[in-house]
């Protein structure tokens, strides 16, 4: 399984088996990223306007061969558990959901180098990512939310329930008093 530099595991033999689409590809097979960051590496933004921007690794899926991908999560739910993040405005609580970095180093062939190639991302609740931190739990296990995460998403889910009651004018205010 691959490890981050302090040798825990991340809870997949490989990275990339996991990963989707690049964060780059736009919907007509374009780099998004020659097209809109060409400053930020002109050698490989010249390579990709010489083939019309057409994104490199195409059809393949070999997103190995990509320097510049990128696969983030946008999830709001854990890919262990199923646990959905609830979110109250204007509340400091720690988030149920967390982004788990499934690439470290220059990807799986070279974990023990600090520079990471590409940034791989999943979205886990922070007690299967613990979990999968502290042990040898894998993000593809089939497992059920944590009795204590339930607890915490319904408290919040009733706290966001309590914020969208409504309370009538006479609810709050009491009768009107005759003047």
């Amino acid at each position: 399984m691959a490890q981050t530099p302090n040798g825990t595991p991340v809870g997949v033999d490989d990275p990339y088996e996991v990963a989707g689409h690049c964060d780059h590809l736009t919907d007509d097979g374009r780099c998004r990223f020659a097209l809109e960051y060409a400053g930020a590496d002109p050698s490989f933004a010249a390579d990709r306007a010489a083939d019309e921007f057409r994104c490199h690794v195409g059809e393949s899926g070999d997103w190995r061969a990509c320097p510049k991908y990128r696969w983030t999560t946008d999830e709001s739910e854990c890919v262990r558990c199923g646990l959905e993040e609830i979110r109250i405005a204007h509340e400091a609580d720690r988030p149920l959901i967390e982004e788990h970095h499934l690439s470290y180093g220059s990807g799986s062939d070279h974990p023990e180098s600090d520079d990471p190639t590409h940034e791989l991302t999943v979205s886990l609740c922070r007690w299967c990512h613990g979990k999968v931190h502290n042990s040898f739990a894998r993000i593809d296990d089939d497992a059920s939310p944590d009795l204590e995460a339930i607890a915490e998403r319904e408290a919040r889910r009733s706290k966001e329930q309590t914020e969208f009651g409504f309370d009538s004018a006479l609810d709050r205010y009491g009768e009107p008093s005759d003047q």
